[in-house]
């Protein structure tokens, strides 16, 4: 707001005390506009806005995947199915287990694993260890979409690193790995977002 009046998004608002209002390194700062009313005035690289932008690069990323899955025959693929596809892995897994990898309840687990069933990608059998215990694995049309997500994301890399230049892409990556630590990606990452 400049005095009773918003000010456009991304217009340049004034500094007190610089000739013409505006010192020479002032960046625009952008109005945070809801239902028509400016709430405030925010500069545009604020701290909250690295983790907005990881999240819309991710976002992007599993967007664009899931896009392309569904033209390759696996139209009713989410994102949470290749979490839990991940946490049944190659050997399979108990329900108990996929939720304590996924950080969710045993119930929550057993009622993402019945989807997956039902859409062909996981099947339950008897655990040949224990006849009281089912274990859930992977059918050959589960393993096909982690394939075709696996190259899909091969695709999408090579096409951010024609946009960026694979020398920042790789910076990027580096950098993001730094931060991240040597624990990298959990797979509880999707149940992290509803604790």
């Amino acid at each position: 707001m400049v005095g009773d009046k918003a000010v456009p998004f991304g217009a340049v608002v004034g500094r007190p005390g610089w000739p013409g209002g505006q010192s020479p390194a002032a960046r625009p700062r952008m109005d945070n506009v809801v239902d028509q009313n400016v709430n405030q005035v925010v500069d545009p690289r604020n701290g909250f806005e690295l983790p907005l932008l990881l999240f819309a690069g991710f976002r992007t990323i599993i967007d664009e995947l899931h896009a392309e899955l569904a033209r390759q025959g696996h139209p009713d693929a989410r994102p949470a199915y290749g979490f839990a596809m991940q946490a049944i892995g190659l050997h399979g897994a108990t329900a108990s287990e996929i939720g304590r990898r996924l950080g969710v309840s045993k119930q929550a687990a057993g009622k993402t694993v019945d989807r997956l069933e039902a859409l062909g990608y996981a099947e339950r059998v008897n655990d040949p260890d224990d006849a009281r215990r089912k274990v859930v694995r992977l059918t050959a049309r589960g393993l096909d979409m982690l394939a075709r997500s696996a190259a899909g994301f091969d695709e999408i890399r090579a096409r951010w690193a024609q946009v960026l230049g694979e020398q920042r892409l790789r910076e990027l990556e580096d950098g993001l790995a730094q931060l991240v630590g040597p624990s990298g990606f959990r797979l509880d990452a999707a149940g992290w977002f509803g604790s």
